[in-house]
């Protein structure tokens, strides 16, 4: 049966699914594949929306996402271009999974095996979807979810690394000549940003180390003052999360306390490989010219591939500048131009790489 492209993505944005709360469209998903005549389709332990197309001997895994962040961007078509938050992060790309899948050739499925994930919590430190799924398939290719334009495909992604930095100390006068809880955090901001900026100095964008102060607060406990921030590292390929943290370590005095969360490892794949020319090929046939991209963000490629070690690139519709923001949309002739990419590309898998 038919499932008309546009309107089924817009059903996906007129539900809400900030991370944890997937429930609903998964279920959307799930049955908009029963109705594309996946072979399977349900909502696995996890949450995520799953579908499963083909009995070949070449398993091709298609992660997307389903969650977003928060924030409201109303849902409206104009002119050709569907707003809506997860447009372009990331329920735009996932639903470009599943129906460049369901609209394949005959030939395809017997020769390939199609898994489609659209995984839950990956905007959330938890990845919990895709880490669910790493020792449930094996995979020979994969393709995330992500927008990278229908004419590019990205092969890598820098790291992460979280901390949260808590200091805690009497109060005293504010005559004193002692610098507060407060100031202590600002001070340890102050010398981790030098830290990175001399680290980046003569770096691209994606070479250099990037930081960001997610939340600053202090307060006071009894008689004692209470500052606490979460700052947030983007790290790439030459600095992996463990060498991050003993830098952030080394700035630290002894009376700071340091928690650490949300590594991911940087991850940049080959050129050249099966996958890749095989949407290289795709791209030139529907009149681009494809062109390679390395993210400064991070997303379910760097949690799969140190365990899944195949080829991995990123693929789908969307200007990824976009992402997060109040004007979240993306192009429709964009979005059905990416599924014929993607399809063609799929027939284009003959033989294990």
């Amino acid at each position: 049966m038919n499932v008309e492209p546009v309107e089924f993505l817009k059903g996906a944005l007129e539900i809400p699914s900030i991370s944890g709360t997937e429930k609903a469209v998964a279920e959307y998903l799930v049955e908009g594949m029963k109705t594309l005549g996946y072979a399977k389709a349900w909502v696995d332990e996890a949450g995520n929306a799953r579908g499963e197309i083909g009995s070949g001997p070449l398993q091709v895994v298609l992660l997307g996402h389903i969650d977003t962040v928060p924030g409201i961007v109303p849902v409206r078509l104009e002119g050709d271009k569907l707003f809506g938050r997860g447009a372009v992060d990331a329920k735009g790309p996932f639903v470009t999974f599943v129906l460049a899948c369901a609209g394949l050739d005959t030939e395809t499925p017997s020769r390939t095996t199609l898994h489609v994930v659209g995984a839950v919590e990956e905007e959330a430190p938890s990845s919990k979807g895709a880490r669910f799924v790493l020792d449930k398939l094996n995979p020979d290719l994969v393709i995330i979810g992500e927008p990278s334009g229908w004419d590019a495909i990205t092969l890598g992604y820098k790291g992460r690394l979280v901390v949260k930095v808590r200091r805690e100390k009497d109060l005293f006068h504010s005559a004193h000549f002692e610098p507060n809880a407060a100031e202590e955090l600002i001070a340890y901001f102050t010398s981790i940003k030098a830290w990175a900026e001399a680290a980046n100095i003569g770096q691209g964008p994606f070479g250099q180390v990037q930081y960001d102060l997610r939340e600053f607060k202090m307060g006071q406990v009894d008689t004692r003052s209470v500052a606490e921030m979460i700052l947030g590292l983007r790290l790439p390929p030459r600095l992996s999360p463990e060498k991050a943290e003993e830098s952030l370590q080394a700035h630290a005095s002894p009376a700071l306390e340091l928690s650490f969360f949300g590594a991911e490892i940087p991850y940049v794949g080959p050129k050249d490989t099966t996958l890749s020319r095989a949407l290289r090929v795709a791209i030139r046939q529907k009149g681009g010219e494809p062109v390679f991209k390395y993210k400064t963000g991070t997303a379910d490629m760097n949690v799969v591939a140190p365990h899944w070690k195949v080829p991995i690139v990123a693929y789908g519709p969307g200007d990824s500048q976009l992402d997060h923001t109040p004007h979240e949309h993306l192009l429709m002739p964009e979005f059905l131009k990416a599924i014929e990419v993607l399809r063609e590309a799929l027939s284009r898998l003959e033989a294990k790489p």
